[in-house]
């Protein structure tokens, strides 16, 4: 058996500059960070000549090509598999469409197994441009490429999205302090909301592709945010990338009509009264996680939980998507 796991991420600035309508004609920019959260996919071979998908529905087919789930299938034919006598069975900390990249994270744990069962090793660059080959160009997904790269790498990590389809990647270089005080200052509240990125993502990337101002402006001003708050984090100025999450999320949300609703408003300003520096939705919008750099945890907490909204706790993962039994 075959087990590998990949972790989710939250997005620290510059979030929707990945999208190719915009990297591909105005150079991209993120910051991204892989949490301990994780996918895992399970692979191993049967005594049953058919191929069993399990993950929130099971299948049992004979052919790769009458595999319902998109990502599975698409992954086995990349690595021309039969597939035949084979099980892959997929679990998460926590649910997909919560805004913490979970289809990237799958896409790339699951490629990873296969790789691994095919006793071929890759490496993580080849592993991340795999994964947005299969979402994005097989599967014509109108979403980004954070995801599955800062699932590959994990990390506190810089990515820049040139036009050239390239992607450069350096590690954010934070002192240890920093790093302690980011991650425990930083807080996740579940909205109780589930959605598509891709839905979400739709608009803005069919708006860049008509080279619409108003979000190419939008865009331009995030990827500036994004480099203000890497420098920032570097410098250690933690109030002030905390100050610059919430400029992000007011410019983020007049970028598609269902980007936020009037329940995570009303949350929102709630934090901004009881301690938060600065927040925002975590992925493309419309719900999920809402996440708030604070440095008054006991206050923020006490008052969200209190309306009802559940917290989930993290540190930050440096191991990327690996392996962990063979």
């Amino acid at each position: 058996m075959i087990i590998t796991r990949s972790p989710m991420r939250i997005s620290l600035g510059g979030g929707g500059t990945d999208l190719p309508s915009y990297y591909r004609r105005h150079t991209g920019f993120l910051i991204a960070a892989a949490i301990n959260k994780f996918v895992y996919l399970t692979i191993h071979d049967t005594f049953v000549q058919e191929l069993i998908i399990k993950y929130s529905k099971l299948e049992r087919v004979n052919q790769v090509d009458e595999i319902e789930h998109p990502i599975i299938r698409e992954c086995l034919k990349e690595l021309e598999m039969k597939g035949n006598y084979l099980e892959i069975t997929s679990l998460a900390d926590i649910p997909s469409g919560t805004g913490l990249g979970s289809s990237g994270s799958f896409t790339t744990a699951l490629l990873k197994a296969l790789y691994t069962h095919n006793n071929q090793i890759v490496s993580t660059r080849f592993l991340a441009e795999q994964a947005c080959k299969i979402e994005l160009d097989r599967l014509k997904e109108p979403i980004g490429k954070q995801d599955q790269y800062i699932a590959a790498f994990g990390g506190i990590t810089a990515f820049e999205f040139l036009p050239d389809d390239k992607v450069d990647i350096k590690p954010v270089r934070l002192e240890k302090e920093t790093l302690y005080n980011l991650e425990d200052n930083l807080v996740l509240f579940f909205t109780g909301y589930s959605r598509s990125a891709s839905s979400i993502l739709k608009e803005q990337d069919e708006k860049s592709k008509a080279d619409d101002e108003e979000i190419i402006n939008n865009l331009h001003f995030v990827k500036d945010l994004g480099k203000k708050s890497l420098a920032a984090l570097e410098s250690g100025n933690l109030k002030e990338f905390g100050e610059l999450m919430d400029v992000h999320w007011r410019n983020k949300k007049k970028r598609a009509s269902s980007m936020s609703n009037e329940k995570i408003d009303e949350w929102y300003t709630l934090a901004m009264k009881n301690g938060a520096v600065g927040g925002k939705l975590i992925g493309a919008g419309g719900g999920g996680f809402l996440m708030f750099y604070t440095e008054d945890k006991m206050k923020l907490r006490h008052v969200l939980t209190n309306v009802g909204l559940e917290e989930v706790r993290f540190k930050f993962d440096f191991e990327g998507t690996k392996v962990i039994v063979q």
